[in-house]
């Protein structure tokens, strides 16, 4: 087995602007990471943000599950709502997120966004898509009532997956939000 090699240092510009105040931004851009920064900020300073900003996007595209990316991730989507919710349900982005300690996805229904808890990273794709099936029939039904569940129970694997997160959640220890509690 070969040793882990460090890996190179990215390549990364800076772009200043006078009428940035406060915010320090960064995004990818091919193989480029791309730091926005206010005009007058220190060097010390610059770098320090340079360190912490490239840290974020590294860490994020650490974290991006078993290698689908959120545009992989709302095409799954897409897929599932025509499969299951005649194509009705249409997100308008899906994506993974890092802070959600207390549900496994959550939707916005009048922006269309949903997010998935990273925590599914690991976990059986039928788990990951009944989450999506769950959050895209929020995009229907913004309730936990009799017509949301019946959307839901399209997903064939609905009761094991739901199964398979209790145990999840009881296992560690998770104070978890069931989904017909939230």
């Amino acid at each position: 087995m070969t040793p882990d090699l460090p890996s190179p240092a990215p390549d990364v510009e800076i772009r200043r602007s006078a009428r940035r105040r406060r915010t320090v931004s960064a995004r990818r851009e091919g193989e480029r990471i791309i730091v926005m920064m206010p005009a007058g900020l220190s060097a010390a300073e610059e770098q320090r943000w340079v360190e912490t900003m490239v840290g974020k996007l590294e860490r994020s595209a650490r974290r991006t599950p078993r290698g689908r990316s959120d545009a992989e991730l709302t095409d799954r989507a897409r897929r599932l709502s025509a499969a299951y919710l005649e194509g009705r349900a249409q997100p308008t982005s899906v994506r993974w997120v890092g802070n959600q300690e207390r549900r496994w996805g959550s939707c916005t229904p009048s922006t269309g966004q949903i997010r998935l808890s990273d925590r599914l990273a690991g976990m059986p794709e039928y788990v990951v898509d009944y989450v999506l099936v769950h959050e895209l029939a929020h995009l229907l039904e913004h309730g936990h009532g009799p017509a949301f569940w019946a959307l839901v129970d399209r997903y064939p694997r609905t009761e094991r997956a739901r199964g398979f997160l209790d145990g999840i959640s009881l296992a560690a220890g998770l104070d978890m939000t069931a989904p017909d509690e939230e």
